[in-house]
């Protein structure tokens, strides 16, 4: 299969449900997988295409789990629906890869209303991205995803602990328009890329899903993360994200991680 892609896209949709990643979907862990940053943007984006008739309804929450590796090849996305409603509903999406399925997810979607008359709550907003110098991270991670984005550093990194903007010139799928959502969805995964509390090249701390809370609809192609990393004494850790836009904060991300030394030769 050729997957040699076109510079502008993660993604090539070559049937109604089917897709190839580029080369810019290339994982960090492995050059034989896809980052699931992008492939969380792509269901975003065919949950929203399916759902094109509840414009009175916005997504709450969106959750992923990664059931397998996610391999660099061709692959399927299905969408249900699942729980209907008037002012609450509940959509489901696999992804399948060589007849297996690779990642669950589930989103919630709620009545939108005026509230603002009773909003607070929020955290502090982080400094405009404009203002801050460039930060790569080809120097910690490799990968075709890794190499497809623009980072900003917000102060200075330490281990555990790290805040920056995050975006790209990229399109997620060749030819076609993603909202908003989709395109900062297809960044957040990133948050346990940029708070590395150990050398990757030393442990490995890969996430098996993604959760993603808004009490806002991203409106910008900046991702703002203010992100902390926790390693626990088992095996396990968890990467925590208040998450941003270019006017202030949107919601919150969490990902569960497998703990484990990387094998020595």
């Amino acid at each position: 299969m050729d997957t040699t892609a076109p510079e502008t896209a993660y993604f090539r949709r070559v049937g109604d449900n089917r897709f190839v990643p580029t080369h810019h979907a290339g994982g960090a862990w492995s050059s034989g997988e896809q980052h699931f940053s992008p492939v969380a943007g792509l269901i975003t984006h065919e949950i929203l295409r399916a759902r094109t008739d509840r414009p009175d309804l916005v997504m709450s929450r969106i959750g992923f789990d990664i059931l397998g590796r996610i391999a660099f090849e061709e692959f399927e996305i299905r969408v249900e629906t699942i729980r209907t409603g008037r002012t609450i509903e509940l959509v489901e999406a696999t992804v399948t890869i060589g007849g297996r399925d690779t990642i669950s997810a589930r989103a919630w979607f709620l009545g939108a209303q005026d509230t603002g008359i009773v909003a607070g709550g929020e955290p502090d907003q982080l400094p405009a991205p404009d203002s801050l110098a460039p930060w790569s991270l080809t120097p910690v991670w490799p990968g075709g995803y890794i190499e497809s984005i623009e980072a900003r550093q917000v102060g200075f990194p330490e281990p555990g602990r790290a805040t920056a903007w995050i975006t790209t010139a990229i399109d997620l799928v060749e030819g076609e328009e993603a909202e908003p959502l989709a395109s900062y969805i297809a960044l957040v995964d990133t948050a346990n890329g940029i708070a590395v509390r150990q050398e990757p090249t030393k442990w490995m701390f890969p996430n098996v899903d993604l959760t993603i809370h808004l009490y806002r609809q991203p409106e910008t192609p900046w991702v703002g993360m203010d992100t902390s990393v926790v390693f626990g004494h088992t095996g396990l850790g968890l990467t925590t994200t208040v998450l941003h836009d270019l006017r202030g904060p949107v919601g919150y991300a969490q990902q569960s991680l497998t703990l484990r030394p990387q094998p020595t030769s």
